[in-house]
Order: structure tokens, then sequence, then C-alpha cells
């Protein structure tokens, strides 16, 4: 059974690392619609906070990029949530692999 779920683990790293590699251009951050009198909702500008190498950045994005920097940041959020994932089942895999190490 430790075999067979080895070899699981291993078929679904294969599957992210696919995954990863068709991952194209990416941003980190949220980019969220703001306005320069909020009461009124009026003067819309759109903004891009992140934070990278512990520093917090803003930037001010034009609304014909609006699409495309939402694309990065979506990207991004998929290469995050199928990193992790990646390290979850490679935590996995060792620790199955020193148990059957044990066992034999």
């Amino acid at each position: 059974m430790t075999k067979k779920h080895l070899l699981q683990i291993q078929k679904r790293i294969t599957t992210i690392k696919v995954k990863l590699a068709a991952i194209n251009e990416m941003r980190p951050g949220s980019l969220t619609r703001q306005f320069k009198d909020p009461a009124n909702q009026s003067g819309a500008y759109y903004q891009l906070s992140y934070t990278r190498a512990m520093r917090s950045r803003t930037e001010y994005i034009a609304s014909d990029a609006v699409l495309e920097i939402g694309r990065q940041v979506a990207n991004y959020k998929r290469f995050k949530e199928l990193s992790d994932q990646w390290v979850d089942l490679c935590i996995e895999h060792s620790r199955l692999k020193i148990k059957l190490a044990r066992e034999t």
C-alpha cells in the first residue's frame, strides 16, 4: 500500500509541475478599484498593492492595463496554490519513504 501511495504522490507532483510550467506572466498582490471621492464613488482608479522582499508597494494601474494585470495576479495566486500543494505532497512523500525504509 505504501509503495502504491508513493507512486500516486509522484504522479500528482508531476501533474503539478506541468501546471506550473504552463503559468505565464505573473505578479503578486491585490488589484483593487479605488475612488478619489469614496462618498460619491467618483474619480475611480485602479491600484495594485503587494509586499515583496519585506517592502510594501503600491502601483497605480492604467485602466487599459487592468485586464492584463488582473490575469497576472490570478496567475500568481495559482502559482502559490500549486507550490503549496507541491510542498505538502513532498512532505507526505518523504514521510512515507522513511516509513517504508524502516519497515524493510
